[in-house]
């Protein structure tokens, strides 16, 4: 009978959980399409969660912070926030609920505290933007613009340009694209294709589709856009001269190339983005998926140890630039089938790094490996540090960096001893850090750091922040 009665509290305990998990799913849409206020939980977008995702990410959150955060934690801080006026913004409830823990003021009090700068936040316009190219990272960025349009005070994607003729039946295959994913699953949202309009009706928003062979024949202002930013997500415009093409457009302003650059500001977002001013600058880089991931952590460990050398090894998964069964190629290795053999090849992400932080200029080796799966890639930091160190005095310096400063949205700190490359895939963070796999050599002057990345989903968001970033439409945030 005993056994009964605990059973019965733990049913009517977890009744209670869920309960309040749909009350703060409630909320959390409400301000989002209310109040352009984004919650997030230690980085994880909470937006579109269902409730068992949601009770899931409170547990690593607990564990993240070694102190429990509940689903009660994060709803009567929603509750709180909800009583004070806020602007456009983004705040990190598990942040809020572990700090609030330690404090010793009320609930109200404190939130009127940690959020007392939001009263000189500026104010911005709506941005548009125009996706050039429409492959796997201009899709994924689609999906994001659309999935987080919410009241459209941010950004807004208005056209996809893509090359050939817009037929009836390639309109009905891009939004098919678009919608079923192989990887990233199916978009949470609505995609159907209007051959007359000529657009993808998006979540019921219509997204026109431009046919076009020269990024300077468009004018952009025939489809009612102004003063729009383009993400050149093609491959196909490398340097200063063929990106600035996209600024004889009319309707045009700034660009973004989802790639390294020649003669542009290369950014790893959260490292060197507030070196160039969107006032000053029209062309970015957003770098490459590897420099993003290990830039972040290469920083934390050059702040923390300091770093006299080291190499960097990629273990990157195959892309479309390689060939699926053998075949020619014009680099040498990549001809090979892809999913069938482990290709080593170059990366320039060693020098990359050096663009963003100079300090490590000329300090690093690096090498690539693709190998046999279609997404989820693991960087290998093999590095002579100037400070000892242990394994544990490692961690802690990077746990601290993912839990505060000004890296907390590129790095993700992973307690798992189980992590492999598919539980890693839909990760925002552009770097996650595998604190397990951390090694460290008895005299404490040598480390080897693994750090895993999602080379399409976790770049996204990095262009992402960095279109926000240029678009100037930088909500309030904390976290």
């Amino acid at each position: 009978m005993q056994h009964t009665e605990v059973y019965e509290k733990e049913l009517a305990f977890q009744a209670k959980r869920r309960r309040a998990t749909v009350h703060f799913i409630k909320m959390i849409s409400d301000f989002w399409y209310d109040d352009t206020i984004e919650l997030i939980l230690f980085r994880n977008q909470l937006l579109d969660r269902n409730v068992s995702e949601i009770l899931s990410l409170l547990e690593y959150a607990g564990d993240f912070v070694e102190k429990p955060i509940s689903i009660f934690d994060a709803l009567e801080m929603a509750v709180a926030i909800k009583k004070i006026e806020l602007p456009a913004s983004k705040l990190d409830i598990g942040k809020l609920v572990y700090e609030f823990h330690t404090s010793k003021l009320s609930i109200d009090s404190f939130i009127a505290d940690k959020l007392k700068d939001s009263k000189n936040a500026n104010g911005f316009e709506p941005r548009d933007v125009v996706l050039y190219g429409f492959g796997r990272i201009g899709r994924l960025l689609a999906r994001e613009l659309m999935a987080r349009t919410g009241k459209g005070n941010l950004m807004r994607l208005r056209a996809i340009v893509t090359r050939g003729e817009i037929t009836e039946t390639v309109l009905e295959k891009r939004a098919s694209l678009l919608r079923d994913d192989s990887i990233h699953g199916d978009f949470r949202g609505t995609v159907r294709a209007d051959i007359e309009k000529k657009a993808l009706i998006i979540n019921g928003t219509t997204v026109k589709m431009i046919s076009a062979n020269a990024p300077e024949e468009i004018d952009y202002t025939v489809y009612g856009i102004q003063d729009a930013l383009i993400i050149d997500n093609t491959g196909g415009f490398r340097d200063k001269e063929a990106l600035n093409r996209h600024l004889k457009a009319k309707g045009a302003s700034k660009v973004i190339v989802t790639a390294p650059a020649k003669g542009v500001p290369n950014i790893v977002y959260g490292i060197n983005h507030k070196d160039h001013c969107p006032d000053e600058v029209d062309v970015f880089s957003a770098a490459s998926c590897t420099t993003n991931a290990i830039t972040p952590i290469l920083k934390a460990v050059e702040e923390s140890f300091g770093i006299k050398n080291g190499h960097l090894e990629t273990i990157h998964a195959y892309t479309n630039d390689q060939n699926l069964v053998d075949n020619m190629h014009k680099k040498y290795r990549r001809g090979r089938a892809a999913a069938l053999n482990m290709v080593i090849t170059e990366t320039g992400a060693g020098k990359a790094v050096a663009k963003a932080f100079p300090v490590l200029e000329g300090k690093l080796t690096s090498n690539a490996i693709r190998v046999p799966v279609p997404n989820g890639s693991l960087a290998i930091l093999n590095l002579r540090i100037v400070n000892g160190a242990s394994k544990e005095t490692v961690n802690h310096a990077i746990k601290q960096y993912a839990l505060e400063g000004s890296l907390v949205e590129q790095i993700k700190y992973s307690i798992s001893n189980e992590l492999v490359s598919s539980d890693i895939v839909g990760t925002a963070a552009p770097a996650i850090y595998d604190s397990n796999a951390t090694i460290a050599t008895a005299d404490g002057r040598n480390i080897v750091i693994y750090v895993w990345y999602d080379n399409e989903f976790g770049y996204s968001h990095q262009v992402m922040r960095l279109a926000r970033y240029v678009s100037k439409v930088r909500r309030f945030a904390f976290y």
